[in-house]
């Protein structure tokens, strides 16, 4: 039988999936495909290289996205993992099916590791808020940086008549025009029209792009001989992917939904491990793209109007869907969706994300650990740790803009979140030893001070 504890859980979710649905249900259906500037372009460029199979990663990816929405209840993300599909796609990594797969179980496997074991659960209470705020807005920076390098900037200003610089600006200026009104379906919109455009390029290309017909899904499992093989590829890949995972995956996406979401339970660090580990460990064997969670995709959805698991749900039954009765022939249709709407879905994701920052020193201080917590939310890894009324001092707030910064710098700088993190983390403990040089010059000195008084 199903814990007690889990049930409750579950019940309290899904109530609260099913009421914020009846209430705003264009916001959610909106919400749902907030993330596709970040999905879509992954998803069609490995599988037109074949480095995955596009039908197997839409049945998997909408069954996870379902599983997520009933359990935890918020609109919680299921994306590719970006630094094996970089690596895949720029060369740098084996594109063949078996690599991209072995690298996604590799990091299934050490992700399970980390959270059975517990080290990520209490490694993550060692890592200061500064630095996970420094993360979520290296993240978001990154978004707006490679949106403007690289969707947006290789469009013309009217050329090609469907997808240019012009097609881009009308749809910030909407974009721009609607972010007062509440929960305004910006994302659905959005994706209706690019649709529409792309089956009008389709349609008008004369090249042999063909239209999605049905075309039941029937699962291919990889040769074994190829998955076993060893493939440093894979090795290299996964190791790449791993600090991204834990760092923007796991450690920042429990913050992000406390923080969006405070009158929620946040998912914890060790749910999401195991939950990133489940997807890494069954659908790869299938041709599936690795899959985990972010926090640029929760803040995407958060930012388009998902406030529940109800959001994420829709979106998975439309990807089942997709993904059982036309899978691989949605590849030519969605290669021509237009990368001025998706750019603009990318930035304004990228802006919700960064601007978490501006919360870094709102709140109630914790005394155990030096860290910044807000007021109602929960810690990183869902537990609630002992606070202290009051704000930080002005020194402190000054180091804490510091670590964030050089944690964003790191990232920025050199592309890499462990970098950043590592950065971030440095600069804290310089601070801290820093603390801890003044204090026992103090305390070495206060002897001789005290001397002529007690004489």
């Amino acid at each position: 039988m199903m814990p007690l504890q889990l049930r409750i859980r579950l019940e309290r979710a899904n109530r609260h999936n099913i009421a914020t649905l009846r209430a705003s249900p264009l916001a959610e259906i909106s919400g749902a495909f907030g993330d596709a500037g970040t999905l879509l372009p992954i998803i069609v460029a490995l599988a037109l290289q074949g480095s995955i199979n596009l039908d197997s990663t839409l049945v998997f990816s909408g069954l996870f996205n379902v599983l997520t929405g009933v359990v935890f209840g918020v609109p919680l993300p299921v994306q590719p993992m970006k630094a094996i599909a970089s690596a895949a796609l720029s060369g740098r990594g084996d594109p063949h099916p078996a690599s991209v797969a072995g690298a996604g179980v590799i990091v299934g496997l050490v992700i399970l590791f980390l959270s059975a074991t517990g080290l990520l659960h209490h490694g993550t209470r060692l890592v200061p808020l500064p630095v996970i705020r420094g993360i979520q807005h290296g993240a978001g920076l990154s978004l707006i940086i490679g949106t403007g390098s690289g969707l947006l900037s290789q469009l013309g200003w009217a050329s090609p008549a469907l997808d240019n610089r012009l097609w881009a600006l009308v749809a910030f200026l909407l974009l721009l025009g609607t972010q007062t009104v509440a929960r305004f379906p910006y994302a659905l919109y959005v994706l209706v029209a690019g649709l529409v455009f792309s089956l009008i390029s389709v349609l008008t290309s004369g090249e042999a792009a063909q239209l999605p017909w049905f075309s039941f899904w029937r699962p291919q499992i990889l040769a074994l001989e190829d998955f076993f093989r060893f493939r440093e590829s894979s090795l290299t890949m996964a190791i790449g992917q791993i600090p991204l995972t834990t760092l923007n995956s796991i450690i920042a996406v429990s913050a992000l939904s406390a923080d969006l979401l405070p009158h929620l339970p946040s998912p914890s660090v060790n749910a999401l491990g195991f939950s990133v580990a489940a997807m890494n460990l069954t659908g790869p064997w299938l041709g599936c793209m690795p899959l985990c969670h972010g926090s640029g995709g929760l803040a995407a959805q958060y930012r388009f109007g998902a406030r529940s698991g109800a959001s994420i749900i829709l979106l998975g039954l439309f990807k089942l869907g997709l993904g059982l009765f036309f899978g691989g022939t949605l590849v030519d249709l969605l290669a021509h969706f237009p990368k001025s709407l998706l750019g603009v879905m990318v930035l304004a994701a990228g802006l919700e994300l960064a601007k978490v920052g501006a919360t870094l020193n709102r709140g109630l201080v914790e005394p155990d650990c030096g860290t910044h917590v807000e007021t109602g939310t929960s810690a990183a890894d869902g537990s609630s740790r002992p606070r202290r009324p009051g704000r930080p001092s002005a020194r402190e707030m000054d180091e804490r803009r510091t670590v964030m910064l050089m944690t964003t710098a790191g990232i920025l700088a050199f592309k890499n979140d462990a970098v950043g993190f590592a950065a971030g983390m440095l600069c804290s403990w310089a601070y801290r030893l820093s603390d801890r040089v003044t204090a026992w010059k103090l305390a070495k000195s206060a002897p001789s001070d005290t001397a002529p008084l007690l004489n």
